[in-house]
């Protein structure tokens, strides 16, 4: 992230400065006589103008946090502790301005929604979920009149711990699990929890539009990773994690959102030794892990980890019944407890009778049957968007699970200018600067498949495709 900088820098800016540097001394990354970064060093790591250091230098100093060292630079003060972020008038966090492009975009009216990574409701199985709700609500008649665990239903975590052991094939126990509502709620708290202004944190490029909207608002510097249809670049992923001790790297390896491509076996493995050895915290967010239409996906980062070093996201929303927002958050007790805290700050515990539905109908036999079924409807909706995309000179890579196609127009198209005519005429998709944190991807966009029906994708992409030979011949 590439702050405003100028002569005259932002009026709040040195005291992002400030917060960044009593951050790690709070975290213990910085102790009393340790030399700060110099100031040329600092402004140069977050891109600032050195006027801005020296002012968050000089109130460091002022308030008893930093000394001066004649001709050697500024240290840390010796403080028994230091409690809280200053408090002023104008604080950078009352500066900080909250947006949330996907949503901005997936507001938009649209008859062919290719936007939403969101499963087409026809293809769930609501029939059989509203038998469910008459059976949950005889077998738990006060449910609705209570709050859930904190942490989540006790029930539902015995039952996940014993699933996600299954699937992870290391030992889970129901105190390794918070139920949260929905996997963004996870992000939010795990942001809230880590990331302070100007801390750098690492994540793929492109990337999940919500996590890096969530990530602003909480002042994060990004450090982009590309990813590919072969993984990361690991030299490069080594490089980030020493040079800037970023506070961790969010990943979506399986089946990525937008991209839907898949980290190979052994980085996987390599990913989990290098956040072990530069104690980077990895994110793993594995929301689409059960959506693939060949073998199943290699076994997540947390298999590799015994260090406590993986943070695992298993969000079930998308597949079962996105209306119940569940998501488990998988950790050790270094991870779970904070996070308790901070959801008891959000909202006291998701609610109670979501989970108890979500836990009686993913547990049954029907549950697994609509997910075979769900695989093949998904798998035809994909080939029919791909197919209709065979003449059109377009670029993207084959996805073997989740919901979406990454797509990269010819040089001489614009995309922004399709949006702008698509959704006009009802087609909506979404631009592939929203998912990159250097907002440069101009030539690329997600489109969605699995949201709208196979006549929807016909007559869709027709248009689609149709505005787009309108552009190039111009």
């Amino acid at each position: 992230m590439k702050l405003q900088t100028t002569q005259k820098d932002h009026p709040l800016l040195y005291r992002q400065v400030y917060d960044h540097i009593v951050a790690r001394i709070q975290r213990g990354e910085l102790v009393a006589h340790d030399k700060l970064p110099s100031i040329r060093m600092l402004a140069g790591e977050l891109q600032v103008h050195r006027l801005t250091v020296f002012r968050a230098y000089q109130l460091l100093k002022e308030e008893g946090k930093a000394y001066v060292k004649e001709k050697s630079g500024y240290y840390v003060a010796p403080m028994h502790e230091i409690t809280g972020l200053p408090t002023y008038e104008k604080s950078s966090a009352a500066a900080r301005t909250y947006r949330n492009e996907m949503s901005d975009i997936q507001r938009v009216p649209s008859v062919y929604q290719f936007s939403q990574a969101l499963i087409d409701p026809n293809l769930l199985p609501n029939l059989y979920l509203s038998q469910y709700v008459k059976e949950v609500f005889d077998r738990y008649p006060k449910m609705i009149g209570t709050y859930s665990d904190l942490q989540g239903d006790a029930e539902l975590r015995d039952f996940l711990g014993d699933y996600m052991t299954g699937r992870l094939k290391v030992s889970i126990s129901a105190d390794e699990l918070i139920i949260t509502s929905g996997a963004q709620q996870a992000i939010d708290l795990l942001a809230r929890l880590y990331i302070r202004p100007l801390d750098a944190v690492m994540v793929e490029r492109p990337t999940y539009s919500a996590a890096l909207d969530i990530f602003r608002a909480q002042g994060a510097r990004f450090l982009p990773v590309d990813i590919s249809p072969g993984g990361y670049d690991l030299v490069q992923v080594e490089e980030m994690m020493k040079r800037h001790k970023p506070r961790f790297f969010y990943m979506n390896p399986t089946f990525h959102n937008p991209t839907g491509y898949s980290v190979p076996a052994g980085q996987r493995k390599e990913l989990v030794a290098l956040a072990e050895k530069y104690q980077c915290l990895l994110v793993e967010d594995d929301t689409f892990r059960d959506i693939y239409f060949g073998e199943p996906p290699s076994l997540p980062l947390f298999t590799y980890d015994t260090e406590g070093w993986v943070i695992y996201l298993s969000s079930f929303s998308k597949y079962v019944a996105p209306g119940l927002r569940i998501c488990a958050v998988v950790g050790r007790s270094s991870v779970i407890q904070p996070l308790l805290t901070l959801k008891s700050l959000a909202d006291n515990g998701s609610p109670l009778v979501n989970q108890k539905l979500f836990l009686h109908y993913f547990g049954s036999e029907r549950m697994q049957n609509h997910l075979e079924k769900l695989r093949i409807a998904l798998q035809i909706r994909r080939d029919l968007m791909i197919e209709s995309l065979r003449d059109t000179g377009w670029q993207w890579t084959v996805p073997e699970g989740g919901l979406n196609l990454w797509v990269k127009l010819p040089d001489q198209l614009s995309v922004d200018m399709l949006w702008q005519r698509a959704t006009a005429e009802a087609v909506s998709f979404v631009p592939g600067a929203v998912f990159d944190p250097k907002r440069e991807m101009r030539s690329w966009f997600r489109l969605s498949y699995s949201f709208v029906n196979e006549e929807q994708i016909r007559t869709g992409m027709r248009l689609l495709t149709n505005l787009a030979g309108s552009m190039d011949n111009r």
